[in-house]
């Protein structure tokens, strides 16, 4: 059977009945209850066509929920839709009974709340994956905005989110695109929209990034949504490890003419796209599977470094001010940080460099989060993917944003291909950091400094 003919089938169907809604007024703001009504009649349909249209139904009903009435939806979805305890209980019996297969599944199965099943046929409208995708992204808003105990209710929603997009966008089902000036202008508008590393100005300003022959762009797609990309890394070929953000940015200059004559490729900006995706893993397999592409195009090329921020660092380093560990003299220096126009000074920035590159060594290296991994969400990513601390770039970005989030520093964490697997193992296992004899360099002097001694 002709299964191009059948979607066309099924999407017209869904078309006519998303048609005769509007002509009845469809567009009147829709009841939570209304809507749990609606959830209800698609987990008890039968065939595959009314399973769609239903389907698209809920999700048009969802869109057009206030804030108010989409909380008490979630509300009613963690208790009405979950999995029977009753039935959990049987299950339970039934195993401890016969310790088998069968009935190992059948507990499987009913420890499963329906809300999955739910998104499972939510899942067969036309753009039901991406919807689901932007349902859990109002899921996670209303979790930081809503107060008192019952986020804990809307978390088991969002780890059915979770357990799902974890299967639907599994590794197997991305595909990498390279992203350039040709690309159709429906995906570059949303490069403009979702880059979140180094905004992007206006058109001219990303004509500078994709079109320049030392540039390149990757992004991860996924066939169920379209043109909407996951993911997505800008690329600066270079002859040697870069150390500064703005040259990079304002492409006034190219470090090479002859990408053949490159010798690195640096990873200046790594964007994730899908709020509603938060938690799924893409970057790690996007930055390995770039390599191989740039490794295939351009065999000379030895070093794969990122150019990145530190966020968190200026606020953390605000807070060393009053850190009654630290001797007066460094106290006082990091004050000065509160003049705006301290990296035009070269005296007092050279002054600041001697204090605040250990310190950054310190805070990348020692300080940790509740589960003994780096306070920095961006080393956290790269040394988890099997990369080496490698470099602390001094003013490499003094941009307003740079200065402010860390005092202009910037990092190249380098993948050694030979040693992504090593790093990652140990990463994983005792949360080591994988770094260079200059930051290990740094790292003591950082200890000097607590204790008042000389760092030169």
């Amino acid at each position: 059977m002709n299964m191009t003919f059948l979607q066309e089938m099924f999407n017209s169907i869904t078309q006519r009945d998303a048609l005769r809604r509007r002509r009845q007024g469809d567009a009147e703001t829709t009841d939570h209850t209304q809507l749990l009504k609606a959830c209800r009649a698609l987990l008890e349909s039968d065939g595959e066509a009314s399973s769609i249209a239903l389907a698209s139904r809920v999700l048009a009903m969802f869109n057009r929920l206030d804030e108010t009435q989409e909380v008490r939806f979630f509300e009613r979805l963690a208790t009405d839709f979950a999995a029977d305890p009753a039935a959990i209980d049987a299950a339970y019996k039934a195993y401890q009974h016969h310790r088998d297969n069968a009935s190992l599944q059948a507990l499987f199965e009913a420890c499963e709340p329906r809300r999955q099943e739910l998104f499972r046929r939510l899942n067969l409208a036309p753009d039901g994956t991406y919807e689901l995708v932007r349902m859990r992204e109002d899921l996670l808003r209303l979790m930081r905005e809503k107060p008192g105990p019952d986020k804990s209710e809307l978390a088991g929603i969002d780890a059915d989110f979770a357990h799902l997009f974890g299967s639907w966008f599994n590794r197997g089902f991305l595909m990498l695109k390279r992203i350039d000036w040709n690309t159709p202008a429906s995906i570059l508008e949303k490069i403009i929209r979702y880059e979140a590393v180094h905004e992007i100005q206006d058109w001219n300003d990303l004509r500078r990034r994709l079109d320049a022959r030392d540039r390149r762009c990757f992004g991860f797609f996924h066939p169920a949504i379209g043109d909407e990309p996951l993911i997505f890394v800008e690329v600066a070929l270079h002859k040697g490890l870069p150390n500064k953000i703005q040259p990079i940015l304002s492409g006034e200059r190219h470090e090479i003419e002859d990408p053949e004559s490159a010798d690195t490729a640096a990873f200046f900006g790594i964007s994730n796209c899908q709020t509603g995706l938060r938690g799924i893993s893409f970057g790690n397999f996007l930055i390995k599977q770039v390599v191989q592409e740039l490794k295939q195009e351009l065999p000379l090329l030895k070093y794969f470094v990122t150019l990145s921020p530190v966020p968190g660092f200026g606020p953390w380093l605000a807070e060393r001010r009053d850190d009654d560990s630290l001797p007066d003299s460094v106290r006082k220096s990091l004050a000065e940080l509160e003049d705006p126009d301290w990296h035009r000074d070269p005296e007092r920035a050279d002054k600041l460099k001697s204090v605040i590159k250990p310190l950054a060594a310190r805070y990348l290296v020692d300080e940790k989060n509740a589960r003994g991994q780096p306070l920095n969400p961006v080393a956290r990513f790269h040394l988890g993917n099997g990369a080496e601390l490698h470099r602390i770039n001094w003013l490499g970005d003094v941009s307003k944003k740079g200065l402010k989030q860390a005092a202009g520093l910037m990092v190249n964490y380098l993948y050694v291909l030979d040693d992504i697997e090593r790093n990652h193992e140990n990463y994983t296992a005792n949360a080591t950091v994988a770094r260079s004899s200059e930051v290990k360099d740094l790292a003591r002097k950082a200890r000097k400094l607590a204790k008042g001694e000389n760092t030169k």
